[in-house]
């Protein structure tokens, strides 16, 4: 938005002079900042962005659980990937000097890595898609399952490579670790392949000047002839024959030559010449005389007994590398052997497609060619294309679409690159009117291409929304490919609705946030003893510390297995090697992290994710009792909420009449006795009431008294809810744990109804610091009855003004924006602003220049 001058967001006569100020203030005010910018925009006509609505659109997450096989498969495969990037590590370390680019291995094998897990938890879930698309086609429904990979090319490399004729369906994951080690395991150069001229041109480039006395050991003597040495080269530049001279002269000089050992000239016929240093000698001078045959690449002793030398070292060398050759040849087919032995799922597509009736019943409409499909006889498998004569393979999609619109195909199967543009609702001109229920099989790793593919179900003209099931396995690691969307949803919404909330709610997973990359950083120190852990691992306790430490040797050995963890190696003087060390971009990197959790064992995988999530709850608790957590436009909810008094109209922009208003709430928090009776109740009668249910009160005293309250246990097994008299239902849940060591179940329920209502009717009137608080009136911790202020309509022109109002308040919660919106009980009235603490509304009102006086002479 930088150049968009003309809005008047920023710029003379606005608050902020300059962009830069601008996009400061909405860094600093978060996603709430953003939303209220779409927000005020669309109210003063400057921006239009339309979608159709989610309304009765259904989402549920559904959790696919590993069966013991696919647990067991797992665990071999993240121990196999462990195993292989140690023998990649060894090969790559002792091949150093010949495969020179390291790095793009290690590329290559990160990525490959992510590809396998992904396909591993796809097929994971093959089994979940069954039962559910079982179940929507009894209830008279149809059925779309969204995926991205189709696994197409694994397939036509396994086609060109086994034929057309198959046992089985291919496994992706296989195919992809075959490939990968095929083409990426470091070998060293094999012998055969080094050519003695390659070798003469090393050694042609690396021989000094000729001479007879250089020494040739390790280079090739045979390679070049030296330059013959004569006495020309002594004679005098006036009496040397020009090359004219020389071409044209008939004396045969040429034929004499000077014996290099007695210096008697004779004919060059009658000398010896060496092929390898250029001596010439009679047969006699050489010692011993030399009285065996002569031919073209005749040598002196001296050469003849150092290329022998040098021979034998090259035939020593030769042998060394064919042994080093065939020794990792040898590990590399053991390595090839071991994959085609591992128990891996096949392809998901082809694996879904059989399970479900094979293509007679299911539309596929993806861009592959071609698909693997069961014969007739049941065994085996056959590769054929998937158009058929009567259609063309440009129009199969289409061919597919219209057998799903029609109801020939209940069951349809969308892939990112067929399904673009394709309509698949349930059209009121279509024939097939059945809701749609559309599984996610795999997530895009974008928001806008997951909306996209939402889209292909959920359009105008529908007699009925579609329903929609998020699949995700229980393993810790997948919920990085869920935490990317999820934040660029959230995003999506906040920029272009004004609601982060306006798509599909993903915000559970959205683990790559700023409180995300502190709750990684803390863990990370915690595990590798640089600081203390914010929580307790899983499964630990604070009375036994053998179990933490255990735990804390099983983590570092999984980040290590994986990478995250990099051992240096070095000496630490004591005769061991100094401990691994995380680097500092792996510390934040939130991504990188759930990317490489999914190569680990399910147990250890769940356990480090457990610890992460923990630990980021803590932190965001944290945060949200400071004040400081950004959570975007936050919903005031209560029992009651009730406008007091007018509005006030604070401020009036000249130029566009636009009106900054002041509205004052009472906003009554509390529970009384009888309705938390009737949710004890209604918990005790449900079937998902637990023993624990029930009124509880605190161990310790607080002002000399104890504190009540309800807890019941919520969706997730372990976690309550808390219910207080004054505050209402807590928004964090307390672990079962957590309770019974801070609290006890009420024996009486006279006492706590006493006390319920004591502290009910006293947190009408003061917080729970008592009467002696030192913030005074304006404290709210704990008390039943708030006045809330809220600043709404025009915000955006006097930013500024409420920033610096605000900055000068003691209390740090007070000093940050914060976006709220609440709905009135009496008469539903919805208002979104500013929320003015209590302290800093005189000081908001001054710096907005508004004039009491008017107020009342108006009154």
């Amino acid at each position: 938005m930088a150049y968009m001058v003309r809005l008047g967001l920023w710029g003379p006569g606005s608050s902020f002079e300059k962009f830069q100020e601008f996009l400061a203030a909405l860094e600093k005010g978060g996603v709430g900042a953003l939303e209220l910018v779409a927000m005020e925009m669309k109210a003063r006509g400057m921006y239009l962005c339309r979608t159709l609505s989610y309304n009765g659109a259904e989402f549920e997450v559904v959790e696919a659980h590993l069966d013991e096989r696919m647990m067991e498969m797992y665990k071999k495969a993240a121990e196999f990937w462990t195993d292989l990037r140690v023998e990649l590590i060894s090969a790559s370390a002792f091949f150093d000097d010949e495969k020179t680019n390291g790095s793009q291995l290690w590329r290559i094998y990160w990525a490959s890595h992510q590809r396998f897990f992904r396909h591993l938890c796809m097929s994971a879930k093959v089994p979940t898609v069954v039962r559910l698309v079982k179940e929507a086609l009894a209830h008279d429904k149809c059925v779309v399952v969204g995926l991205q990979s189709t696994g197409e090319a694994r397939t036509e490399e396994a086609v060109s490579k086994y034929g057309s004729e198959l046992d089985d369906f291919v496994s992706g994951p296989r195919e992809l670790l075959l490939k990968f080690v095929e083409d990426h395991y470091p070998l060293p150069r094999r012998p055969d392949t080094i050519a003695d001229e390659e070798l003469e041109k090393e050694n042609e480039r690396k021989r000094p000047a000729a001479s007879n006395d250089v020494s040739i050991r390790g280079r090739v003597r045979k390679v070049a002839k030296w330059q013959e040495s004569s006495d020309e080269e002594n004679v005098d530049d006036e009496y040397a024959p020009s090359d004219e001279s020389d071409h044209e002269s008939t004396e045969s000089d040429d034929e004499f030559r000077i014996c290099q050992v007695c210096n008697v000239e004779e004919e060059k016929t009658s000398l010896l010449h060496c092929s390898c240093c250029g001596k010439l000698v009679h047969p006699n001078c050489l010692v011993p005389p030399w009285t065996g045959p002569i031919d073209d690449d005749w040598s002196c002793h001296s050469c003849r007994d150092k290329t022998d030398e040098y021979f034998k070292a090259r035939d020593q060398y030769v042998t060394e590398l064919s042994e080093r050759f065939e020794n990792a040849s040898g590990r590399k087919k053991n390595i090839l052997d071991l994959i085609k032995s591992l128990d891996l799922p096949n392809n998901p597509l082809d694996d879904l497609i059989d399970q479900l009736g094979g293509p007679d019943n299911v539309a596929e409409i993806t861009g592959r060619r071609g698909m693997l499909v069961r014969a007739s006889g049941g065994r085996g498998v056959v590769y054929q294309a998937r158009n058929s004569k009567d259609v063309t393979m440009e129009m199969i999609n289409m061919h597919e679409k219209k057998q799903f619109m029609d109801g020939k195909k209940l069951i349809a199967i969308i892939s990112e690159a067929g399904s673009a543009g394709v309509s698949l609702q349930a059209d009121r001109r279509a024939l097939n009117q059945r809701r749609r229920v559309h599984i996610t099989l795999e997530l895009p790793w974008s928001a806008d291409r997951a909306i996209q593919q939402f889209g292909r179900t959920h359009r105008s003209n529908q007699t009925s929304a579609p329903q929609y099931r998020l699949l995700f396995t229980n393993l810790g690691g997948e919920r990085r490919f869920a935490s990317i969307v999820a934040k660029r949803l959230e995003s999506l919404g906040a920029l272009t609705q004004g609601d982060r909330r306006a798509g599909p709610s993903m915000s559970a997973f959205n683990f790559d946030s700023t409180y995300g990359r502190k709750a990684l950083v803390a863990m990370y120190k915690g595990i590798m003893d640089q600081d203390r852990l914010l929580v307790l691992p899983p499964g630990c306790t604070v009375d036994n510390p053998s179990a933490i430490s255990e735990f804390l040797t099983k983590a570092k050995a999984a980040l290590v297995s994986v990478g995250i963890i990099r051992e240096t190696g070095c000496s630490n003087g004591n005769g061991g090697k100094t401990p691994g060390r995380i680097v500092d971009s792996d510390m934040h990197d939130v991504a990188r992290f759930l990317n490489r959790l999914l190569g680990l064992p399910p147990d250890i995988q769940n356990a480090l994710f457990e610890l992460f999530t923990s630990t980021l709850d803590e932190i965001l608790h944290k945060a949200r009792n400071e004040g400081q957590l950004d959570s975007g436009i936050v919903d005031i909810k209560a029992n009651r909420i009730e406008m007091q008094g007018s509005p006030k109209t604070v401020h009036e922009d000249n130029l566009s009449g636009a009106c900054t208003i002041l509205f004052t709430f009472v906003v009554d928090r509390g529970i009384t006795w009888e309705a938390a009776q009737e949710i004890l109740e209604t918990m005790k009668n449900s079937q998902t009431g637990s023993s624990n249910d029930g009124f509880y009160e605190s161990k310790r005293d607080w002002m000399g008294k104890r504190h009540v309250m309800l807890a019941y246990e919520g969706s997730t097994p372990g976690l309550f809810k808390i219910i207080r008299p004054a505050v209402g239902e807590a928004v964090r849940e307390m672990p079962l744990t957590e309770l019974k060591s801070k609290y006890r179940k009420a024996s009486s329920i006279e006492k706590v109804h006493e006390g319920w209502q004591e502290e009910y009717d006293t947190s009408s009137k003061q917080c729970m610091h008592g009467p002696k608080c030192k913030v005074g009136s304006f404290c709210t911790v704990g008390k039943r009855l708030q006045e809330v202020n809220i600043l709404g309509g025009l915000i955006l022109p006097l930013w500024r003004i409420i920033e610096k109002a605000l900055d000068n308040q003691t209390r740090q919660s007070h000093r940050r924006i914060r976006i709220v919106r609440l709905e009135t009980t009496d008469d539903s009235q919805r208002i979104v602003g500013l929320l003015i603490p209590n302290a800093a509304v005189d000081h908001v009102l001054q710096g907005l220049s508004w004039d009491h006086s008017l107020e009342l002479d108006e009154d």
